[in-house]
């Protein structure tokens, strides 16, 4: 840092011809400012100013260090102005993940918007179920079902819990009946997104009472979209989060099931890289999503959302 406040002097110097305007320029006291400049030419055992009581000018070493230096200075007040206008105005590119449903639903419709608002900013996103390492996969934003992170360096912040419900399109349910009871699902054909928490375990509360079941899938996926796509053509009954489906349920292509039984909710968070200066571009997506989630989404989908 003492380095970069010497040449500052030094350049301000030669560009005011004046060591006390140079000080001034740059707010530090005279003393201060010949300090740094007496330090310069010491470490590099050179005399870089010959000054009269009339004038100063400029060695031929001073010349050549004003050449390079001006140089070096001016790409860091450069790089220093690019870093600020991002903050006002992020720009650059933003790489998200989340599970295909998850894009298609909220990501995908709240881009236009977005991008309005953002227009420097580019977007690129990367559908998975799994959590890809932040690093390897070159990841700022991770939309993520899991509440805590193995790794302390990432930080989680809370979108909101949501309702999962089970639902069965009409044509099977015509066929193989409806459960009138959690156990019933034993004999039924289920549909399973096998990378959820003990996917084969169905755990039911009604009031004060809660059951069990165990089942075995006659479908399991790791894909969402895979599940309502097997349900909506009538293979069986599903469990998914109630945003998946709550177009086909409202438009009756999907029935839910066991209504008066509730499944343990499902917790939605944005994750990213904990940084000294979270970068902007973060920041306003994670705020925009979180504001997009809150206004768009059909009333009983979130149980609550983030503030």
């Amino acid at each position: 840092m003492d380095r970069l406040a010497q040449l500052e002097v030094f350049s301000k110097t030669a560009e005011l011809g004046s060591l006390s305007k140079a000080a001034e320029a740059l707010r530090m006291s005279n003393a201060a400012a010949s300090r740094h400049l007496s330090a310069l030419e010491e470490r590099l055992a050179v005399r870089l100013i010959e000054r009269n009581t009339r004038r100063l000018w400029l060695t031929e070493a001073g010349q050549e260090l004003l050449e390079r230096s001006s140089r070096v200075l001016n790409e860091l007040a450069e790089a220093e102005d690019i870093v600020s206008d991002r903050a006002l105005s992020p720009q650059g590119t933003l790489r998200v993940t989340s599970s295909l449903s998850f894009a298609v639903i909220y990501l995908a419709p709240m881009l236009p918007a977005f991008r309005a608002r953002y227009p420097k900013l580019n977007m690129q996103i990367t559908t998975a179920n799994r959590y890809p390492d932040f690093i390897e996969a070159g990841i700022d934003v991770a939309i993520r079902t899991r509440e805590q992170e193995p790794d302390s360096n990432i930080i989680v912040r809370r979108i909101g819990q949501m309702r999962r419900v089970l639902a069965a399109a009409p044509s099977y349910l015509e066929s193989c009946g409806a459960p009138e009871q959690p156990a019933d699902l034993a004999r039924h054909n289920m549909l399973v997104y096998n990378l959820a928490n003990d996917p084969y375990s169905l755990r039911l509360r009604k009031g004060h009472g809660a059951q069990t079941v165990r089942i075995t899938p006659t479908l399991d996926s790791n894909d969402g979209q895979v599940i309502r796509g097997a349900a909506l053509a009538g293979l069986g009954i599903l469990i998914q989060p109630l945003y998946i489906v709550q177009s086909d349920i409202a438009a009756g292509r999907l029935v839910p099931v066991l209504m008066d039984w509730e499944l343990p909710l499902l917790t939605m968070n944005i994750a990213y890289q904990n940084r000294a200066g979270l970068p902007a571009k973060i920041r306003v997506f994670s705020d925009f999503l979180v504001s997009h989630i809150r206004e768009h989404s059909e009333p009983g989908i979130w149980i609550d959302t983030a503030k």
